[in-house]
């Protein structure tokens, strides 16, 4: 499957934040999305998703135009930035919805066994951010967007969510956009940068240099 989004023009009241956005994604793929804070970034998800909508846009599906909202497809699922899970819910009871195993989920986290049965508001953010990460990675669907999937949790995480990401790419569309770029980088195939409203596709690492969006000795 590949999915496009294009001719993007996004404002807010009389700021022009996106113009003439494109960006493609497929299956097999991860497609990530760098750029400077307040860039733009997260809209762009947004706009994908179908949460905000543009003065401009245009998705499309293997080739065909999607004329309604992308989340009414049941084909995507997506982890915004704030929490996405009640905080009176159990974990248990939100792996059940998402159709998504626990026993398999505690082979990657093992320290996570004990929170069965916990509220989401007896955890950490940074172990709210593994869960609601997970449970969108892993739940039956064709596509994933993934907004700040990094933040706020320990680098040792990180590390099983990436490889999580290497496998669940294999059968599925995932986009990805995060302010650890280094992380976005090595866990992507297509890398997209976000500069003055425009996506320039990264073929080559120097580029981000070129555009002052990393230094020389950064990477």
């Amino acid at each position: 499957m590949i999915l496009e989004l294009d001719n993007v023009e996004l404002y807010f009241k009389e700021k022009r934040i996106l113009n003439g956005i494109y960006l493609k994604a497929e299956t097999g793929k991860v497609t990530g999305i760098l750029g400077s804070n307040g860039c733009g970034k997260s809209c762009i998800i947004n706009i994908i998703f179908g949460t905000l909508t543009p003065k401009y846009k245009l998705v499309r599906l293997d080739s065909k135009p999607i004329l309604k909202p992308l989340y009414q497809t049941n084909l995507v699922k997506f982890l915004p930035q704030l929490p996405i899970a009640p905080n009176s819910s159990k974990l248990k009871t939100a792996f059940t919805l998402f159709q998504v195993n626990w026993d398999e989920f505690t082979t990657h986290f093992k320290s996570f066994v004990i929170y069965k049965n916990f509220k989401f508001r007896q955890l950490s953010g940074g172990e709210r951010r593994v869960i609601e990460t997970y449970l969108v990675l892993k739940s039956p669907t064709k596509i994933v967007l993934l907004d700040e999937p990094f933040s706020h949790v320990a680098p040792l995480y990180i590390e099983t969510i990436k490889k999580l990401i290497a496998e669940e790419k294999k059968h599925k569309i995932i986009i990805i956009t995060d302010h650890l770029f280094r992380d976005i980088i090595e866990t992507s195939d297509n890398l997209y940068l976000i500069k003055d409203g425009h996506s320039k596709l990264i073929t080559d690492l120097k580029i981000l240099e070129d555009y002052k969006y990393i230094s020389e000795n950064t990477l």
